[in-house]
């Protein structure tokens, strides 16, 4: 399976490690990146062939790795698809609802496997807390305290060049870092119906809101909340805390949002947290499926069987963005999704 990479920065760089990591049967085929030293440096790690277009790295490979800014994977997509080339696109999807809507519209009938990296769902973290949630013991969820700050990624490690422009990433925190979380909540804890939301600018950068909080009603009658910070404290790492009340259990997980810990506490006195190699051995005692991202991305398209998450599913999440930045902009407004 031949594998091109449009865009060798650190998500690219990030998947074509989980790719190696999963043992798949591939070739890295070819790169292009702007960066003509990040390109090399990419081609170096994995013996790609440096590229000089993205359309010739379409033209080399079977499966198509869309790792740019996000303004551009709308185009980079839609030159895949007409070549028939299957694809793994980063998220978001587009900078708005409209162009993830013509995304998913154009892949859904494609016959194409598309994958897209809302990697929290393969998070054994997230799964366990997902499992303990669901079950029945646990009753119904009454609220969710979701957070979820890093500093601003302009800086620091991620030293990125495009999240601080509008015209690149569309918007800040909450699209580019928290469509995660809009995802990931909903599939752990329910169907949203409705959210209402307010947002702050603290570093000047034009359209690129860096504070977002966000009050969630789901369908099922519970209540949550939801915020989203890029802060400037280059000493604190990237963390997510989510902490769920159900009628009869309480379910938190902290620190690191793949590895843990997870805690629970049931109605009776079952009190237990894992986290690390426990966290594991507690999913596979679950019967908790935990495929490598990138791996399962790559067996899907040598087995001719869906992806997922797909497009379909990252649509969601922006139809869910989309509601809260339109909340915000009136000032707080509840907006039914």
């Amino acid at each position: 399976m031949r594998v091109g990479f449009c865009g060798a920065g650190l998500i690219g760089t990030f998947h074509s490690k989980m790719l190696r990591a999963s043992g798949a049967d591939v070739t890295w085929s070819g790169v292009f990146d702007p960066d003509v030293a990040r390109r090399d440096a990419f081609a170096d790690a994995t013996g790609a062939t440096p590229c000089d277009s993205e359309q010739e790295v379409v033209d080399g490979c079977d499966a198509l790795y869309v790792c740019t800014w996000t303004s551009e994977h709308q185009r980079l997509v839609e030159m895949a698809v007409a070549a028939g080339k299957h694809v793994f696109c980063e998220k978001p999807l587009s900078t708005d609802l409209a162009g993830a809507t013509a995304m998913a519209d154009l892949l859904r009938d494609s016959g194409l496997v598309h994958q897209v990296g809302l990697i929290l769902r393969r998070s054994p973290a997230f799964l366990l807390l997902q499992d303990l949630v669901a079950e029945e013991a646990s009753g119904r969820v009454m609220s969710v305290v979701f957070r979820d700050d890093q500093y601003i990624p302009v800086q620091g490690m991620y030293a990125s060049s495009w999240r601080g422009d509008k015209d690149k990433a569309g918007s800040g925190t909450l699209l580019e870092h928290s469509i995660h979380d809009l995802d990931i909540l909903e599939h752990t804890c329910g169907r949203v119906a409705s959210v209402s939301a307010r947002s702050a600018n603290f570093h000047g950068l034009d359209g690129i809101e860096d504070s977002v909080a966000t009050t969630v009603g789901f369908a099922d009658g519970g209540v949550g909340t939801m915020t989203s910070i890029w802060h400037d404290i280059l000493e604190r790492p990237s963390l997510r805390r989510v902490e769920v009340f159900c009628e009869r259990a309480w379910v938190v997980l902290e620190e690191d949002d793949w590895f843990g810990p997870v805690s629970w506490l049931r109605l009776g006195g079952e009190r237990k947290t894992v986290r690390g190699s426990e966290l594991v051995e507690e999913c596979e005692a679950r019967g908790i499926a935990m495929p490598n991202p990138d791996g399962d991305f790559i067996s899907c398209v040598v087995d001719g069987r869906p992806a997922w998450p797909d497009f379909d599913v990252a649509l969601r999440a922006h139809t869910l963005a989309d509601a809260v930045y339109r909340s915000a902009a009136s000032g707080g407004d509840a907006v039914a999704v």
